[in-house]
């Protein structure tokens, strides 16, 4: 039987990039992926008929 891999992972630098460009130290990682992911959310909740295609933080 083979291994599950995730498809975004292997696509990642084929014809993907990472979708959000950030680093954190130990303590501030879950603060900013908290306000990373609320960001993505707010954005496109509200704004639908932006027509964002793609959040890059």
């Amino acid at each position: 039987m083979g291994q599950k891999s995730n498809p975004i992972g292997l696509r990642l630098q084929i014809n993907r990039t990472w979708d959000s460009r950030w680093y954190a130290e130990g303590r501030d990682y879950a603060q900013l992926l908290k306000e990373d992911v609320t960001i993505r959310k707010y954005i496109m909740k509200n704004l639908p008929q932006a027509a964002v295609s793609k959040v890059v933080i």
